[in-house]
């Protein structure tokens, strides 16, 4: 399969302490493989702490903050998982408001395992078909998701996966997503 290029394009990876690393590592290798620019947004500036399912993984140097940044100055969102991650993101009014931006912008997000949390918080799972970390499932019905249990879920330029295991076809269809850019249908 032909890679797609992110020449030129600006993708945000949205974390906080207790992001699970893989699921921040690997994406970001893909759209830097691809090509494009990546930003390590985070609800704090220096450096977070990620990890490894329980046990501490690296930390990474934050390059902004959710309250300093916009969606329109990026063309693409990534939301890891990992549990602490996507809990504490749900509850920051600007990480939750820069999330709901892309959807308004049409732009492509990719979230993973506990990842789609925060977009329950955002409102913008309404009649999407999605997956997740399987603890997500009633969660996101509940938010009027239609949830799966599939390796890897496109609908309308959000891009969900379960786990790590899931990586490889997650970051191959978060790439295909940022290189195509703004989806119409897609509407926060």
């Amino acid at each position: 399969m032909t890679r797609k290029s992110l020449e030129g394009k600006k993708i945000a990876f949205l974390a906080t302490d207790g992001f699970e690393q893989v699921e921040l590592t690997k994406p970001w290798e893909a759209v830097q493989q691809a090509g494009g620019v990546t930003h390590l947004v985070s609800l704090k500036s220096g450096s977070i702490q990620g990890v490894h399912h329980d046990e501490k993984g690296d930390t990474f140097e934050v390059d902004k903050t959710v309250d300093r940044v916009s969606a329109a100055d990026y063309d693409g969102l990534v939301l890891p998982g990992g549990v602490f991650n996507p809990d504490a993101l749900r509850v920051n009014d600007a990480a939750v408001d820069f999330v709901r931006d892309f959807f308004k912008q049409q732009k492509p997000v990719a979230a993973i395992c506990h990842g789609p949390w925060t977009l329950i918080e955002a409102d913008v799972v309404r009649d999407r078909k999605v997956t997740s970390w399987p603890s997500l499932k009633t969660d996101l019905t509940n938010a009027g998701a239609h949830w799966v249990d599939e390796e890897c879920v496109c609908d309308e330029g959000l891009v969900t996966s379960r786990n790590p295991d899931d990586l490889p076809a997650f970051c191959e269809k978060a790439v295909e997503e940022f290189a195509e850019g703004k989806h119409a249908e897609q509407t926060a």
